[in-house]
């Protein structure tokens, strides 16, 4: 899956029954980073992302078996804010939740990377 015209990297593989994603980062169809000083909005955006890899191995959020939520944040409240929105779209699999202090796209404060599991039995 080529998230944008140019992505220098693969968003998704898939490998012994797993799909493995990329960090899903707040960006839309141009490459550009999405309300930049906006966590909510660009988890929500991130979210979307993650669901697109998902869709790409025709798997949703009922596969999900592990993410990880990177959140460029000093503040518990910011993780929190970010959390909800994450957790209002994506079904509760074990998860993790990170402050960094950086990410890799210029403005960027969101990334969810995450495994599912092909035909899921849960």
């Amino acid at each position: 899956m080529s998230l944008y015209p140019d992505t220098p990297y693969d968003y998704s593989a898939a490998a012994g029954g797993l799909i493995f994603t990329a960090g899903a980062c707040p960006l839309d169809e141009k490459g550009c980073v999405v309300a930049p000083g906006d966590r909510e909005l660009q988890a929500a955006r991130a979210v979307e992302n993650l669901l697109a890899a998902l869709a790409e191995h025709s798997v949703g959020p009922e596969s999900l078996v592990k993410t990880t939520v990177f959140v460029v944040a000093q503040q518990r409240a910011d993780l929190a804010r970010v959390w909800n929105v994450v957790c209002a779209r994506l079904d509760r699999a074990p998860s993790t939740l990170v402050g960094v202090s950086l990410l890799g796209y210029p403005d960027q404060l969101v990334e969810i990377e995450a495994i599912a599991v092909v035909n899921s039995d849960t």
